[in-house]
């Protein structure tokens, strides 16, 4: 076992020696590598380079914060931090009580399934199951944002 290791060990010192001296041999031969070419200074600079676009200073983070804080006073309140899921609970909350029931949710859904089944088949194809996905907001219909 120690001579398949040591014989091994050694083909691969072979190799690499034969690669070194494979490099040598292709670096000494006598086509050098060319000049640089002599630099062209047909057009004179207008002035320096133009700076590249410096990123925003604001952290992930920070503006995730920026967009929960709608009063902008510095602090969330709990009610600032509900704020975004009021809207779709009210949607579900079909008797205004404050409470959502199963019934409620599964009205909801059973009006969304009933919607997108075009054909009235009780099955959704994938073409129809598209037609549920949430509805994306346009940037243009959001005056608060800067994005």
């Amino acid at each position: 076992m120690l001579r398949f290791f040591a014989g091994v060990i050694s083909t691969l010192l072979l190799v690499a020696a034969g690669f070194f001296v494979w490099k040598s041999v292709a670096q000494s031969e006598e086509d050098p590598i060319p000049p640089a070419p002599a630099a062209h200074s047909a057009q004179p600079e207008p002035g320096p380079p133009p700076m590249p676009p410096q990123a925003e200073e604001r952290t992930k983070e920070e503006k995730r914060f920026d967009r929960a804080d709608r009063d902008n006073d510095g602090q969330i309140t709990l009610d600032e931090l509900y704020h975004p899921r009021r809207r779709a609970f009210a949607r579900l909350d079909r008797n205004g009580d404050g409470r959502l029931a199963f019934e409620e949710w599964a009205i909801s859904t059973s009006e969304k399934f009933a919607g997108a089944d075009s054909n009235r088949d009780r099955f959704l194809t994938r073409e129809e199951y598209a037609t549920t996905a949430p509805r994306r907001r346009s940037p243009s219909r959001r005056p608060g944002c800067n994005c």
